[in-house]
C-alpha cells in the first residue's frame, strides 16, 4: 500500500523497519483523529503480527499461554489477552481469534513480533500443536468510526449489523478478494479490521476508500492511532504494560483471571494481588498549561515522588492536556492535587476517571 499513501501525500515514517504514513498532508494528526470520532477513517495497520496456533493440543496450549479464560471463547468469537512471564511480566498483549477447538489466530503488536514469535514457539515444544509465523502473509486496514458499519456494508453480503463486537467472519467475500473480517480496533470507535493476503493489499485499500467515498470517508495515519487509543485509555505495549509492568500494573486486571487452571505468570501475578503492592495506573488532567509526556515524573503537593508518565500529550477529543501515569502503590488512595514535572517546572493535575473519552455506541 506504499505507493497508495504516497498518493495520498502521506507523511512517510520508520516504525520498526516499516515505511507507514504518520499522518496525511491535507488533513493532519488532529483533523484524522476527530474524522475517526465523528465520520470515520481508514489505517493502514499491515505491519501488525499474526501467528497461527493448530493442532490437537491447540486449545490447551493457548490456554496456558494467555492470562484471559479462553474456554469461554466461541468459534467465531474474539478475547484480548496478555501473554506473561513467569515473573508476571508482559511478554505481550495481543487478541486471540476461536476459528475452531484446533485452530486460533492470534495477532500480535509490531514491535514484538520477533520477541513473541519466539516465546510462542519456545513454549510450544513437546506440544502437539503447530505454530505458524504467517505476519508476511497478511494485509490489514483498519476501518473505525461511527459510518464504518455502513460502508462496510457496500462490500460484503452479510449483514455487517448482525456481527457483534469481537466476532469475526472468517472467509468472506469482499468484492473479488476473500478476507477475514473482525469487530474490532484500537480507537474507542465502532469498527472493523479486514485482512486479505498481503498482494491484495492495494486493491483492499482503494476498494475501502472507494466504498466510502459517500460518507466521506478520509485516511489516517500512525499518530491518530495513538491519540485515539490514549483517549479511550487502551495500552501501549512499552508504554502502560512491558517486561517490567505487569498486566495488573497496567490496569488490565480485567483479563487476568487468577481462578484459572495454571498460565504462564500465574503464580507472581496472584501473590501481587493477594498482597496488594503493586503500581497503579491512574489518568491524570492538567489543570494548568503544559504538554506532560512519557517519563515525566508525578508527584505530591508535599514534594513525594510518586512515579511517572505512561503516556500523555493533548486530547483532541475534549481539547486538554491528559497522561496516564503509573504510581507507587502507596499512592494509590491519594487523591491530589498532583503535580507533573514539565521541564523542570511543576504543573497541577487532576485524577479522573478512566477512559478519558468513552464513546456510545452498539457493542
Amino acid at each position: 500500500m506504499y505507493e497508495d499513501h504516497v498518493k495520498l501525500k502521506g507523511k512517510i515514517v520508520d516504525f520498526g523497519g516499516w515505511a507507514l504514513p504518520v499522518q496525511y498532508d491535507h488533513l493532519g494528526i488532529k483533523k484524522e483523529h476527530l474524522q475517526v470520532r465523528s465520520v470515520a477513517g481508514l489505517f493502514d495497520v499491515s505491519h501488525m503480527g499474526e501467528v497461527w496456533i493448530t493442532g490437537e493440543e491447540a486449545a490447551a496450549f493457548v490456554y496456558n499461554l494467555v492470562t484471559n479464560d479462553t474456554t469461554l471463547l466461541r468459534d467465531g468469537q474474539i478475547q484480548y489477552n496478555i501473554m506473561c512471564y513467569p515473573s508476571g511480566g508482559a511478554v505481550d498483549d495481543l487478541l486471540v481469534y476461536k476459528c475452531g477447538d484446533n485452530r486460533f489466530f492470534l495477532v500480535i503488536n509490531a514491535s514484538n513480533i520477533d520477541k513473541d514469535v519466539a516465546w510462542i514457539e519456545e513454549q510450544a515444544k513437546g506440544k502437539k500443536v503447530t505454530v505458524h509465523h504467517a505476519s508476511s502473509e497478511y494485509a490489514e486496514v483498519a476501518l473505525q468510526g461511527p459510518k464504518a458499519e455502513k460502508i462496510l456494508q457496500k462490500l460484503i453480503s452479510e449483514d455487517v449489523a448482525q456481527l457483534p463486537f469481537f466476532h469475526f467472519y472468517e472467509k468472506v467475500a469482499l468484492g473479488n478478494l476473500e478476507a477475514l473480517i473482525s469487530r474490532t480496533g484500537y480507537t474507542g470507535e465502532d469498527g472493523f479490521e479486514i485482512y486479505v493476503p498481503w498482494n491484495d493489499g492495494s486493491r483492499l485499500w482503494n476498494m475501502v476508500m472507494e466504498a466510502g467515498e459517500e460518507e466521506n470517508l478520509e485516511p489516517a495515519g500512525l499518530g491518530a492511532r495513538d491519540s485515539l487509543r490514549f483517549e479511550a485509555c487502551l495500552p501501549l505495549y512499552g508504554h502502560e504494560i512491558s517486561q517490567d509492568i505487569s498486566p495488573l500494573e497496567g490496569g488490565l486486571g480485567f483479563f487476568v483471571k487468577l481462578d484459572k487452571k495454571g498460565f504462564i505468570g500465574q503464580e507472581a501475578l496472584r501473590e501481587s494481588k493477594e498482597k496488594g503492592r503493586y503500581r497503579r495506573n491512574i489518568a491524570l488532567e492538567m489543570l494548568e498549561k503544559g504538554v506532560p509526556r512519557e517519563g515525566y515524573p508525578v508527584h505530591l503537593e508535599s514534594g513525594d515522588l510518586l512515579g511517572y508518565v505512561t503516556t500523555g500529550g493533548y486530547s483532541p477529543s475534549l481539547d486538554k492536556n491528559i497522561a496516564l501515569a503509573l504510581i507507587s502503590p502507596e499512592a494509590f488512595e491519594e487523591e491530589g492535587p498532583f503535580y507533573i514535572d514539565i521541564r523542570g517546572k511543576k504543573k497541577e493535575a487532576k485524577r479522573v476517571k478512566k477512559p478519558f473519552y468513552k464513546k456510545n455506541y452498539k457493542a
